[in-house]
C-alpha cells in the first residue's frame, strides 16, 4: 500500500485512504498504513492493538480530549476506486468509506500529525471491526486491555453528522425469533407443519408495531423495530420445519439494554427469542463543560444521533461524547455514498480552531 501523506489536504488523504480496502476483517492494510505514518511524530506517544492505533499527547494539560474513528467499512458494491463528482456545483468525493467515516478519519489524522501543542492533551484513536457484532469491536478489546487509555474529560466520535453535533446515540439490540415445523413433501402438506407459514405472526405483529420517540436531555430520540432478514426452508419439493425472523430494535438511550431486551421479549412473546447482539445507548453528554466550550466554538445546535455509535462506549466508562464528523448519515452504507469536499474542510476547520484556542 502506498504510504499516507499526512501533509495532504483532509480532501486528498480522505481519497488516499477510502482507495485502500478496509472492510471489517480486512483493516490490516490501513491500519499499517496509519501506523507508519503516525509512528515517527515525535509529540505523540503511540501504541497498537491488533488493528486498533492509539496515539497520545503528552504535554500536562489540565485536560484530556478523545477523539475516535472506525477504520473500517461496510462491503465495496462497484464504489471504489473513489471518483470526483459534482452535484449541483458542488464538489464531492463518492465511494466507499467517504461518508462512514473516513473523512473524519483523514481529518483526525491531519489533525494528529499537525497540532503539537493543543490546548488540551489529546487522545487519537483508529479502531477496527465497528460495522460488525460489538464483541469484535476494536474499542471492546482495548477496553479489557486497556482501560487506561479511554481516560478523558470528553470524546468526540467523527461519525457522519454533515458536521453537525449529534448527542449521545440509541442502543441497538438484535434478536433472532424462530418457529419450528415438520418437514413432509410439498406434494403432501398435510403430513408436515410449515414453519416459514408460522412466522406470519412474527411480521404482522412488527409490521403493527408504532415506535416511540423519546425527549432525553433536550433532544428527542426516535425508536425503530424491524424485521431485517428472514431465513428458512430446505428445497423446493420440502415444507420447511424451521425459519429464522431477524428483529433489530434501536431503542433511546433512556431505556437500559435489559429493558429492551424484554420489550421485545413481550411484543415476540409466545416465540423462541434469543438476543444476539446488544448495544447500550448513551444520553447526549452535553453538559459537561468541555462539550459546553465545544458546541459554542463551531456554533453547533446539537442534534440526537439515531444510530448505535462508540459514544455509548465512552459514555459507559464515565466520559462524555458527542459525534461530530463530514458526511450525511443517510448516506452511510448507500451505494452513492458521497461527502462534499466542503464539509470535510469545514469540520477540520473547527476541530483545529477549537482544539488550538487558548
Amino acid at each position: 500500500m502506498p504510504a499516507l501523506d499526512l501533509a495532504a489536504s483532509s480532501v486528498d488523504l480522505t481519497r488516499a485512504i477510502c482507495d485502500i480496502p478496509s472492510v471489517s476483517g480486512g483493516e490490516t492494510p490501513l491500519a499499517d498504513a496509519i501506523h507508519e505514518a503516525i509512528s515517527g511524530l515525535p509529540h505523540l506517544d503511540v501504541y497498537r492493538d491488533g488493528d486498533t492505533i492509539v496515539a497520545r499527547t503528552q504535554q500536562g494539560r489540565a485536560q484530556r480530549v478523545a477523539i475516535a474513528g472506525h477504520i473500517d467499512t461496510v462491503p465495496i458494491n462497484a464504489n471504489l476506486p473513489i471518483r470526483d463528482v459534482t452535484i449541483d456545483g458542488e464538489a464531492h468525493l463518492w465511494g466507499r468509506g467517504t461518508v462512514d467515516m473516513k473523512g473524519g478519519v483523514a481529518v483526525q489524522l491531519k489533525l494528529a500529525a499537525e497540532l503539537v501543542a493543543p490546548r488540551t492533551d489529546i487522545t487519537w484513536l483508529w479502531y477496527d471491526h465497528e460495522e460488525v457484532a460489538a464483541e469484535l469491536n476494536g474499542l471492546t478489546r482495548l477496553a479489557r486491555t486497556r482501560p487506561d487509555l479511554f481516560a478523558a474529560d470528553f470524546a468526540i466520535l467523527g461519525e457522519p453528522s454533515n458536521g453537525q453535533v449529534e448527542g449521545g446515540c440509541n442502543g441497538n439490540l438484535r434478536v433472532i425469533a424462530r418457529t419450528h415445523g415438520v418437514r413432509a413433501h410439498s406434494a403432501r402438506a398435510w403430513m408436515g407443519e410449515n414453519a416459514i407459514h408460522a412466522a406470519a405472526p412474527i411480521l404482522a405483529r412488527l409490521a403493527s408495531y408504532r415506535p416511540r420517540e423519546v425527549a432525553v436531555e433536550g433532544l428527542v430520540y426516535r425508536e425503530g423495530l424491524n424485521a431485517v432478514r428472514i431465513a428458512g426452508g430446505v428445497a423446493g419439493n420440502v415444507i420447511p420445519d424451521r425459519c429464522e425472523v431477524e428483529v433489530n430494535y434501536r431503542f433511546a438511550p433512556s431505556r437500559t439494554v435489559d429493558d429492551a431486551e424484554q420489550h421485545v421479549r413481550t411484543v415476540l412473546e409466545g416465540f423462541d427469542v434469543d438476543v444476539v447482539d446488544r448495544a447500550v445507548g448513551a444520553r447526549p453528554g452535553l453538559d459537561a463543560p468541555l462539550a459546553q466550550e465545544f458546541l459554542a466554538a463551531v456554533g453547533a445546535e446539537p442534534r440526537p444521533k439515531y444510530g448505535w455509535t462508540d459514544v455509548a462506549r465512552f459514555s459507559a466508562m464515565g466520559v462524555p461524547a458527542v459525534n461530530y464528523g463530514p458526511g450525511d448519515p443517510s448516506l452511510a452504507h448507500h451505494d452513492e455514498e458521497r461527502v462534499p469536499y466542503a464539509q470535510i474542510e469545514d469540520v477540520e476547520r473547527s476541530l483545529r480552531a477549537w482544539l488550538t484556542a487558548r
